[in-house]
């Protein structure tokens, strides 16, 4: 089996992170903000617009995509605030370190930008993820949100887990 590579995607390449994000929407609705019969129903500029305001990648396996994640700011007054968003992997390609490739990669572009944290918000239920990034070295801040609603009873929270992006010689971790 090759190696999974991790690229940067163009405004040029939005048809195909749409392809792929469409997937990750119908795939886990429950994962994200956004509905898949929303964002099918968008427009090209749509998403040209989208690529053009955070850092896509896309992992692949001999050409083929395997999952996404996005890198962006925290918004705000957080200039030197990453955030990890949007990541998504095929189900039958989890566990074989795909996530992983994801995250070393946004986290290597967080660095390049000049951040000096990513933050990553995960379901405070969902234990997987959150194992995930606790083992990637993210730990939790006191920052948390409410998810998307689904139902009134739906009392679900995130946290916002941080990792540090400048070792401690003033360089970038070997992630």
């Amino acid at each position: 089996m090759s190696e999974i590579t991790v690229r940067p995607l163009g405004v040029e390449d939005w048809e195909l992170y749409r392809a792929v994000r469409l997937s990750a929407l119908e795939e886990s609705p429950e994962a994200f903000v956004a509905a898949h019969a929303d964002e099918e129903a968008e427009p090209e500029e749509f998403w040209r617009t989208r690529m053009e305001r955070s850092v896509r990648l896309l992992a692949e396996r001999d050409g083929q995509p395997l999952g996404i994640a996005s890198v962006g700011t925290a918004g705000g007054d957080k200039p030197d605030i990453a955030q990890l968003f949007g990541l998504w992997v095929r189900p039958e390609a989890r566990g074989s370190g795909v996530a992983a490739a994801l995250v070393r990669s946004a986290a290597r572009v967080a660095a390049e930008q000049g951040r000096t944290q990513m933050y990553y918000w995960v379901g405070t239920d969902n234990g997987r993820a959150v194992a995930f990034a606790s083992g990637f070295g993210f730990r939790p801040t006191g920052l948390r949100r409410p998810m998307r609603v689904v139902s009134e009873d739906d009392g679900e929270e995130e946290v916002a887990m941080t990792l540090p992006l400048v070792g401690d010689r003033g360089g970038i971790p070997d992630f």
